[in-house]
């Protein structure tokens, strides 16, 4: 399943409807991130990252910044445009699991786990235990609920897109998605979903105590944002 999304996200694609749609999801999503972190010297991982346009604010709330990104043309693209940064470091996923044991401060999986297969996104969780301190911080967000209808999704995009001036291209972008290669491969692979009871008992399993945050990270609040903390 993950490979499969991996390759639609590597490709051109139209989920972003425009360069504003891009820069205002992507500085949204490092704000409300940034607002967590827990100090100025903790060591973040933002795990499928995406192209992370602002990853440079996350960066300057925090002491060591890692980006991981999947997809091999995301993941150069990130490589680039960083190149220059002292806090930032990307990875490829293998990367990160050799990653120190009890190395990290706060790692985000921010809008990844519907890609990911129940038994992929428990692995994962099994990692981020090993990988995080005692005192550290998981934040799972943009989880989908079932039941939740595409329609949902649509609806929060207009008024995400009324609020940030981009409402017209919103509209035109819903249609083209409508008949994109997204929604050929969402009918095909469906996503996973969580009800808030299924995530946090997922978490528990890999050794978190978790719960459901107040609001979730980003502009769809039909979602659901979890914090969890290793036990």
């Amino acid at each position: 399943m993950i490979s499969s999304w991996l390759a639609f996200w590597d490709s051109p694609h139209s989920i972003y409807v425009s360069a504003r749609h891009k820069d205002v999801h992507y500085r949204l999503i490092a704000r409300e991130i940034a607002a967590l972190i827990p100090a100025p010297q903790a060591r973040v991982l933002d795990y499928g990252s995406g192209e992370a346009l602002h990853a440079d604010r996350l960066a300057a709330a925090a002491g060591e910044l890692f980006l991981c990104e999947g997809a091999p043309g995301l993941r150069a693209g990130l490589a680039a445009r960083f190149a220059g940064h002292s806090k930032i470091h990307v990875l490829a996923p293998d990367e990160v699991a050799r990653l120190p044991a009890h190395s990290l401060d706060l790692i985000a999986l921010h809008s990844v786990a519907q890609y990911l297969t129940a038994k992929e996104a428990a692995a994962l969780f099994a990692l981020f235990h090993r990988l995080l301190r005692r005192e550290g911080v998981l934040v799972v967000s943009d989880v989908i609920a079932p039941h939740v209808p595409a329609a949902t999704d649509a609806v929060a995009l207009i008024g995400f897109a009324a609020a940030n001036g981009f409402l017209l291209g919103a509209i035109v972008g819903i249609a083209r998605t409508l008949m994109s290669d997204y929604m050929r491969l969402r009918s095909r692979l469906g996503l996973t979903r969580y009800d808030e009871g299924t995530m946090l008992q997922t978490l528990a399993a890999a050794g978190f105590a978790g719960e459901r945050a107040d609001r979730n990270i980003g502009h769809n609040q039909a979602r659901m944002t979890f914090i969890a903390r290793p036990r």
